[in-house]
């Protein structure tokens, strides 16, 4: 039996706060997309603030994926649109025709620091603009943790159950992380952790359950 319960949320930044950063939308040529969410999120701050965005507006997206996302809130294949293979070190290179706009780039209060640092390493001129944050979700209704497992792709999600669940005690709990910030998460928060992935016999979550069920089963 597997629940599918999200630990975390994402919860959008109000107009009344973003005003209070001074940022001017408007005074940027170019957005950088990292994902669906910073895309949700822009244009409903823009909604919120009665900003129309001009049509001249470019839009340089993470991947082809959230590229076609837009399609949402504008007319595609009216727009100045680029994306990249999916790395922002792509995007770095796809943005080199357009150094002379200026940025804007919508993220979380919790973001790669890699964004910044890429940005800076080419001398683009742009502005972080934090329109969401990643909060724990309420799970007081879950009571006790009563699981053989519990999988985390975040260390937000480690947070989440500490802070939900203080006197967590993991005993017999098998948790499992995916990627190395989740597991690095998971050691800072004194747990054990018993099953990780990627590796390179188990390059998905799904593969490393089911190679740890296994090998448990066969000890039964």
């Amino acid at each position: 039996q597997v629940d599918f319960r999200p630990f975390i949320q994402v919860e959008g930044v109000s107009a009344k706060e973003f005003r209070q950063t001074r940022i001017q939308i408007l005074d940027h040529s170019g957005v950088i997309f990292t994902s669906r969410t910073a895309i949700d999120h822009y244009f409903r701050v823009c909604q919120d603030m009665r900003i129309t965005v001009p049509d001249t507006m470019k839009y340089f997206c993470i991947s082809e994926a959230t590229a076609f996302y837009l399609q949402k809130y504008i007319v595609y294949r009216k727009r100045k649109i680029f994306y990249a293979d999916g790395t922002f070190e792509d995007l770095m290179e796809v943005m080199k025709k357009h150094k002379e706009e200026k940025f804007l780039v919508p993220l979380s209060h919790i973001h790669k620091l890699e964004i910044p640092e890429l940005l800076d390493k080419y001398n683009y001129n742009y502005t972080k603009a934090i329109l969401y944050r990643t909060v724990s979700s309420d799970l007081s209704d879950l009571k006790d943790v009563n699981y053989d497992v519990l999988v985390f792709f975040s260390p937000s999600g480690i947070k989440s159950l500490l802070q939900n669940f203080p006197e967590f005690e993991q005993k017999e709990i098998k948790i499992a992380s995916f990627g190395p910030t989740t597991a690095q998460a998971v050691k800072e928060a004194g747990l054990r952790l018993d099953i990780e992935a990627p590796t390179s016999v188990a390059p998905s979550m799904t593969m490393a359950l089911e190679q740890f069920i296994k090998k448990h089963n066969k000890g039964l």
